[in-house]
């Protein structure tokens, strides 16, 4: 099983658990909203592409809201099972590709939206997929920060993410700096570089 398979499958069990009004770590959206915007993801190109075109946005937030309040169990199991056959995430190898940062940051939105989480265990396979996902997701996500940003691992490989007059090194291990650059907060990171850059790195808006 791949890591966006397992991530999928750990999160629906998770939402199993939660309920469909637990909070999440995507301001604005309840449990019901994530899993939502999941199945739109892999059941409504219509609604899909507004995800990332601002004037198709209503659309997709009118088939979202109506996909949120179908029956909670019907809605997770629409997560878990995943697309039809015919689409082509259901390909195991692009499912990896475009779906494993999608399920392992949402997956942890819920998990750290609940008190007293901790991050999980390290997993080679897992953080290895974090660490590509890191790296390529950084590239799109901190084009705009106002600093130069240097991706560190906590066992020392290095990635730059932008270049920059002011360069910050964010240390963290895989899965916290995937976390990072998509503009959350609830990770275990630190910060390296001059306290004005660092300061506005942080308060940078970045990731999706």
């Amino acid at each position: 099983m791949g890591v966006a398979a397992e991530e999928r499958r750990l999160l629906s069990l998770l939402l199993d658990e939660t309920g469909p009004d637990a909070p999440t770590l995507c301001q604005g959206w309840l449990t019901r909203d994530l899993a939502a915007h999941l199945v739109v993801r892999e059941s409504r190109p219509d609604a899909a592409l507004g995800i990332l075109l601002p004037p198709l946005a209503g659309h997709t937030q009118r088939v979202q809201d109506a996909i949120a309040a179908q029956p909670w169990p019907e809605l997770v199991d629409r997560v878990r099972r995943g697309p039809a056959w015919y689409w082509p995430t259901s390909i195991g190898r692009l499912d990896e590709l475009t779906n494993t940062a999608e399920f392992l940051v949402h997956h942890e939105d819920v998990r750290r939206a609940r008190p007293g989480w901790a991050p999980r265990p390290a997993e080679a396979t897992r953080d290895a997929a974090a660490w590509r996902a890191a790296r390529t997701a950084a590239r799109i996500n901190l084009r705009r920060v106002p600093v130069g940003v240097t991706l560190r691992t906590t066992d020392g490989r290095e990635a730059t993410a932008r270049t920059g007059a002011e360069q910050v090194t964010v240390t963290g291990d895989p899965v916290e700096l995937l976390l990072f650059v998509f503009g959350r907060d609830a990770v275990h990171v630190t910060f390296d570089g001059d306290a004005a850059a660092i300061g506005r790195l942080k308060a940078a808006g970045r990731g999706i």
